[in-house]
């Protein structure tokens, strides 16, 4: 692996981070199967190109792209709880909705922001390489998420949104109103999402409609890593593995596509069958980790 694959494997763990908290909210917190980030990934990439494009400060379209996406969520999360569709169902009518309503924000599949000012060009100080630059606000933006979520989620919405996802019979015999709790997550989840994709196509420079296909698996992949080398039992220790689970993730698709295995050379069209393969290992990593400590008495 190079420096500059190492750097580039680096940035997009960063900015992937924020949708695999986004994932995390849904997937742990919530135990809400969604798959509208497929959708909101590209939406928010949208939203904040064609923006940019139209004159906008680059910051406040990044605002716009989060707000598209939570709108998108709220969209799966009312089809859930108001119309009673299934959630894995609703957040697939919401994905499908979405890739036609891309596509008429950006009035075309590809929309590039060649020349076009962006977050990077206000916060380059002088005599910085962009390629330093670009992880290291990913880092702050990434990291400054961690600590609002980690407080949210310890507020008294948050413990009803925790409690949620754990037991909705037992909280609802509290009063609270689960409905509201799903829509208030699933609309936050996706708005990470969406914001993670502003900042996407602003630091690659352009929008693509087809952007978002297999967000959910890198997502679902970034959570369950991290969860398998660090664990955790508090909110602060898992927002923390989901971070560090985006950023392996990224490290072990580049290292497989930079290896050799014999007469295989991994490409980049192998890389859902490399996510596939890693989810199954993380996934059965801690079953024979248990069966080991079983075998041991």
């Amino acid at each position: 692996m190079t420096f500059y694959s190492f750097i580039g494997s680096l940035e997009q763990g960063l900015v992937f981070a924020l949708m695999v908290l986004g994932v995390y909210l849904t997937f742990r917190v919530l135990d809400f199967p969604d798959l509208t980030v497929d959708g909101s990934l590209p939406l928010g990439a949208a939203v904040s190109a064609t923006l940019v494009i139209g004159g906008m400060d680059p910051f406040l379209s990044l605002l716009f792209a989060m707000v598209a996406g939570a709108l998108a969520g709220c969209a799966t999360a009312l089809l859930s709880t108001k119309l009673r569709i299934m959630s894995l169902l609703a957040s697939i009518i919401t994905m499908t909705a979405l890739y036609s309503i891309n596509l008429r924000i950006m009035g075309r599949p590809n929309l590039p922001l060649l020349g076009q000012p962006t977050i990077f060009d206000a916060l380059t100080p002088a005599g910085m390489p962009r390629h330093l630059l670009i992880p290291l606000v990913f880092l702050v933006i990434a990291l400054a998420w961690k600590l609002i979520l980690d407080w949210f989620l310890h507020t008294q919405v948050g413990m009803a949104l925790r409690a949620t996802g754990d037991n909705p019979q037992m909280i609802r015999a509290q009063g609270v109103d689960t409905d509201s709790m799903i829509i208030l997550g699933v609309s936050l989840s996706n708005g990470l999402v969406a914001l993670a994709g502003g900042l996407v196509a602003q630091s690659q420079g352009f929008a693509d409609v087809g952007m978002g296909i297999g967000t959910i698996v890198a997502g679902l992949a970034s959570v369950i890593l991290g969860e398998s080398l660090l664990g955790g039992r508090t909110v602060a220790w898992q927002t923390l593995s989901a971070l560090c689970g985006s950023l392996v993730y990224r490290l072990t698709i580049t290292l497989a596509l930079s290896a050799h295995f014999g007469f295989l050379r991994l490409t980049p069209s192998d890389l859902n069958l490399i996510t596939a393969v890693l989810v199954v290992i993380c996934l059965t990593v801690p079953l024979l980790k248990e069966r080991w400590r079983v075998g041991r008495r």
